[in-house]
């Protein structure tokens, strides 16, 4: 039993999502559409908690209901976005990164440039799945690119995501 008198409470799936600051339209309506589904299968949004496809993610994932968690590279929370519920200032810089990647279960990226270049291999070395909706698979070296799945729509990614976080 759990401290509230009901049964045990199910754990729910943290998923990182990656992506651009500075996302094209596109681009930031397909993060919107992952952090929405994410929500709706009540799993929890983990990213960089700025701007850019953070926020589109957050903004989906808050409008299904969803729980939204930004780690943020200053030190203030109020540095996060509008739609980050949960904001934990890192004061790393870019090398929070790392910790973005390590706080999923499993990673869906999104396009994005160096930043979600070095999230990537931050997740691959940290041995976390990577779902590649877009990004980065086809330009990375073949020993690199094995370890990633390559989906096409937004669905499938999280269909993915929950099946690998398991």
């Amino acid at each position: 039993m759990d401290k509230s008198g009901g049964s045990e409470s199910v754990r729910r799936l943290q998923i990182a999502v990656i992506g651009a600051g500075n996302p094209t339209h596109q681009t930031a309506e397909l993060a919107e559409e992952v952090g929405r589904l994410i929500a709706e299968r009540d799993g929890i949004v983990v990213c960089g908690g700025m701007q850019g496809a953070s926020e589109a993610v957050c903004r989906g994932a808050k409008s299904a209901g969803g729980l939204t968690v930004g780690l943020i590279p200053g030190n203030a929370h109020k540095q996060a976005n509008a739609y980050v519920q949960v904001a934990i200032p890192t004061g790393f810089g870019e090398a929070r990164n790392a910790l973005v990647v390590r706080a999923g279960e499993v990673v869906i990226a999104l396009p994005g440039q160096s930043g979600t270049l070095s999230e990537i291999a931050f997740a691959l070395i940290a041995g976390k799945s990577v779902i590649s909706l877009g990004a980065w698979k086809r330009d990375l070296p073949l020993e690199m690119s094995e370890t990633i799945y390559e989906v096409d729509r937004a669905e499938e990614a999280v269909a993915l995501a929950f099946r690998l976080g398991v």
